[in-house]
């Protein structure tokens, strides 16, 4: 909002001047300006960086209760996936304090049409069914069902809402009547996992949508059948919690959910997805979460490169070991050192040659001068080289030395680093199974009671009929 104020104020202070101080400013400073004011007032990307700026200067707006000055600053951004997230949440404060759903409706909305602008594709999926889940439940609680039906069929489905766009659905249609409807779309939800939101209570709405349409065999059938699906999950999620505590969290969630092969975890051939799949995405939903398992992530792969790193220094200090053993300093200094006497020995002889040679011979003996000295000159930096090679491998030797004690300090700080880590996800993945579990064990509490209610009606109808 600073922004725009100067911006609006500059208008007024430039036509204060004078007309011939109005040049002083370039015109293509003048023109950036318009084009920047126009920026902001109609909401051109300046960049994500400033969407998500306002996005965060909405919520604090939101969450202080001015949801108008949200709601303004909002209408100044720029569709994307941000401003589409800032709709979603002023949608769900609207729903909580209006009686009437127009205003969380709208917002969702604005939202899903929000979303379209984002340029990553996956990311605005996966929120616009988000957004279309939620609106079809609201239109469901003001009882505007069949606004509701068109919302959630519009729902993907290989999306993680799915069973329960499925399942809220099949209540939209119960709500009208059509319980064979109802019925075929909680069919579909069953298929998923129960790890899922909604596939639970899709195995209970069949049971009832039994009920609703007279066939009370079946509906018994239904609640018989889900129970054992309860009771199936919860022995899973035991299996699940052991495995979580003999190899953690990120072996069992996250890498075995990578792999293909068919083990305890796939027992169930009901489904059509991957029940390990479904844990680790109802597991990731949870911001802790996933900063815990990017953090696991990290320092695995931190611990990776530093062991490589070590075995790469291990090697290289084998190889200049070798080189320091396979040098014969003595040796080779004393060849040289004899090659130097014969050197001066064949110089000191042309000398005397050169002093009793005539003037035919002076050249040819000034030639083989010339070359002796060249070859004592390359003999001599041959022994230079020579005699720095030893010190030059072993300053290497050291430095690697130097190197791989630092390199092994990292990796055990990395280690202790990745073990805390893993415990941290460890307790997050057990608390997050035993939720699991309770929710199971109320499912099945609530089938229980249906299976007892269907058993009583049926109790009293027989003895009714069999009175006289």
């Amino acid at each position: 909002m600073m922004v725009r104020v100067l911006l609006f104020v500059l208008p007024l202070t430039v036509s204060g001047f004078s007309v011939a101080a109005t040049p002083a400013m370039p015109d293509d400073v003048l023109s950036g300006l318009k084009q920047f004011r126009q920026a902001g007032e109609v909401g051109v990307d300046l960049g994500d960086g400033r969407q998500q700026a306002l996005y965060e200067d909405a919520e604090k707006a939101r969450t202080a209760g001015r949801t108008d000055e949200a709601g303004r600053i909002l209408g100044g951004m720029k569709e994307g996936y941000w401003a589409a997230l800032g709709y979603l949440n002023l949608a769900s404060d609207y729903a909580k304090t209006d009686l009437n759903p127009a205003r969380a409706l709208v917002a969702l909305r604005v939202a899903l049409a929000m979303s379209d602008g984002d340029a990553d594709s996956g990311r605005s999926q996966h929120l616009k069914n988000n957004l279309l889940v939620r609106a079809g439940y609201l239109a469901y609680q003001h009882g505007e069902f069949d606004k509701a039906i068109s919302f959630l069929e519009k729902v993907d489905l290989d999306s993680f809402n799915t069973p329960r766009a499925l399942y809220l659905h099949g209540l939209a249609l119960a709500e009208k009547g059509n319980h064979r409807a109802a019925m075929q779309s909680w069919h579909r939800a069953r298929k998923y996992p129960l790890a899922y939101p909604g596939v639970a209570d899709a195995w209970i709405g069949m049971g009832r949508g039994y009920d609703l349409s007279g066939y009370l065999g079946q509906a018994g059938e239904a609640y018989l059948a889900a129970n054992a699906a309860f009771e199936s999950e919860r022995v899973t999620l035991r299996k699940l919690a052991g495995k979580i505590r003999e190899q953690g969290a990120y072996k069992t969630l996250v890498e075995d959910a990578r792999e293909t092969g068919v083990d305890w975890f796939l027992a169930d051939s009901r489904t059509l997805t991957q029940p390990r799949m479904a844990y680790l995405l109802g597991f990731m939903e949870d911001p802790d979460v996933q900063r815990a398992a990017g953090r696991v992530a990290a320092l695995r792969s931190m611990a990776v490169k530093l062991e490589r790193h070590g075995h790469d220094l291990a090697v290289f200090q084998g190889a200049l070991r070798e080189q320091l053993v396979g040098i014969h300093q003595q040796q080779s200094r004393q060849s040289t050192a004899d090659l130097s006497v014969q050197g001066e020995e064949l110089g000191t002889r042309l000398q005397r040659l050169a002093d009793k040679a005539g003037p035919g011979q002076q050249a040819r003996i000034t030639a083989l001068q010339k070359a002796l000295s060249d070859a004592r000159t390359r003999l001599s930096q041959v022994r230079s080289k020579a005699s720095g090679q030893p010190e030059i491998l072993e300053w290497l030797r050291r430095s690697a030395e130097a190197l791989t004690g630092r390199n092994e300090a990292l990796l055990v700080s990395a280690r202790q680093l990745l073990e805390a880590s893993e415990t941290a996800l460890d307790e997050l993945a057990l608390d997050y199974v035993e939720a699991r579990d309770q929710q199971m064990a109320f499912a099945l509490d609530k089938t229980e009671q249906q299976i007892a209610h269907l058993y009583e009606y049926l109790a009293l109808q027989n003895l009714e009929e069999t009175q006289p």
